[in-house]
């Protein structure tokens, strides 16, 4: 009987589905113990409540929003490379380094440092370009 086996590739998967949870604790972090009158977390409205917070927290919600959008991509071109039959060292290098620049991003969005954010993004896009046709032959 043969297993299939957890490449690097999909604990790379796992680790970007995290990233925007990581991003949304940033955003509400420090505001848990502060009651809601006086502008602490509010779980009852938490969408509404991220949308009234300004600089960084600000930031690091939109951080959220776009690593939810980049996720699909992603994942989409990580199984499609495994099922192309891509050579598993390769992929699981530019995997890794997808989720390293997705962490950059994240710190130069949080940091508010846009041109080198948009730098980041786009150099994460054509990772995941790179990792869609790795296994193209």
């Amino acid at each position: 009987m043969m297993f299939a086996r957890f490449t690097l590739a999909y604990w790379c998967v796992l680790v970007a589905a995290v990233l925007p949870i990581v991003c949304a604790g940033i955003a509400k972090s420090g505001m848990y113990k502060i009651a809601r009158r006086e502008g602490g977390y509010d779980n009852d409205n938490p969408r509404a409540w991220l949308a009234r917070q300004t600089d960084w927290r600000a930031r690091a919600n939109a951080a959220q929003q776009n690593s939810f959008e980049a996720l699909p991509f992603f994942i989409g071109a990580v199984i499609i490379a495994h099922q192309l039959g891509a050579h598993q060292a390769r992929l699981d290098v530019l995997a890794f380094l997808f989720v390293f620049l997705r962490l950059v991003y994240i710190m130069a969005y949080v940091a508010g440092m846009g041109t080198a954010r948009s730098i980041v993004w786009t150099a994460g896009f054509a990772v995941n370009i790179a990792i869609l046709f790795i296994g193209y032959r």
